[in-house]
């Protein structure tokens, strides 16, 4: 296990030069948020990760709240590496991305939101299913366990699981692969889950529109296809950056979803209102259908 344990805390030195994910997360104005999200990756064993923590707030950066300090803190205890930055002036969310890609030396990074828990062992899951699977990224859509009891077999009726290798698709509004989109609502793949009767250990691969909030790519397939780097033709106020980004790596390398999802989304009010922009209109001059980037809870 490459996480120390609490005997082992106040020993100094064991912090690895290398690491084989970095988690890169974005934060604005969410102490509360960040910390339950360290918390998260506390709980997590292995791989060996670094942290980066990137914050625009308008005022104090979110690490400097009590609770936040103290999450840091048990990371560094914990041998984990942990980088805290900030990024100002904010030029948006894909050029914040496109910050935080460049902060990336490891070989996969989790680009993991700042409303997000992970339930341990999650990121050993997400990492053993990029390595077998050998696409471009895997990810976990977060869930809204306020919608445990919400039930919506109209959204899961077209789950579709990858049997065999994972494939390279093309994406676009308008085209039946587009409308996997609502797989990702609520609780819907916590009820997939509980149906499939998927056992302790067990992971399945399957077919997405897109991922958001927990996402792990292969680093070089992500730069490869361009990372984030359309951001300076985004004017600041924008959305579906991500939807972008995971479009171009899928045309070259594919990608999964994995089941069961041990991300949760917190359900705090979004701090994106500002959506008439989607990245996809502008850098890949397709129509707009208003769905990119829906929350984990959305009604």
């Amino acid at each position: 296990m490459s996480r120390r344990s609490s005997e082992q805390w106040a020993s100094r030195g064991g912090i690895p030069d290398q690491v084989a994910v970095d988690v890169l997360v974005p934060t604005c104005d969410r102490p509360a948020e960040l910390a339950v999200t360290l918390a998260g990756l506390a709980g997590q064993a292995d791989p060996a990760f670094r942290v980066v923590v990137s914050d625009q707030s308008a005022g104090s950066p979110a690490w400097e709240h009590p609770a936040a300090a103290a999450m840091v803190r048990v990371l560094e205890a914990q041998g984990r590496p942990v980088t805290l930055l900030q990024h100002l002036p904010r030029r948006g969310l894909a050029e914040h991305r496109q910050f935080l890609l460049d902060q990336s030396t490891a070989a996969k990074c989790l680009f993991l939101d700042d409303d997000v828990w992970l339930e341990p062992g999650a990121l050993e899951r997400l990492s053993r299913a990029l390595d077998e699977l050998g696409c471009g990224f895997v990810g976990m859509a977060p869930q809204g366990l306020s919608y445990l009891d919400d039930r919506r077999p109209e959204q899961t009726a077209g789950f579709e699981a990858w049997n065999g290798p994972v494939q390279a698709e093309r994406i676009r509004p308008g085209a039946p692969e587009f409308e996997r989109w609502p797989l990702h609502n609520a609780a819907n793949l916590s009820h997939l889950s509980a149906d499939l009767s998927l056992g302790p250990g067990e992971w399945l691969p399957y077919r997405v529109a897109w991922l958001g909030g927990c996402v792990l790519y292969r680093r070089e397939a992500l730069n490869g296809a361009g990372g984030f780097s359309f951001w300076p033709n985004l004017p600041v106020e924008h959305a579906g950056e991500d939807v972008v980004a995971q479009w171009q790596v899928m045309e070259r390398h594919g990608a999964a979803g994995i089941l069961p999802s041990g991300a949760v989304h917190l359900e705090s009010p979004t701090t994106v209102t500002e959506r008439r922009v989607e990245a996809y209109d502008v850098v890949l001059g397709e129509p707009s259908t208003g769905h990119a980037g829906p929350s984990a809870a959305v009604d």
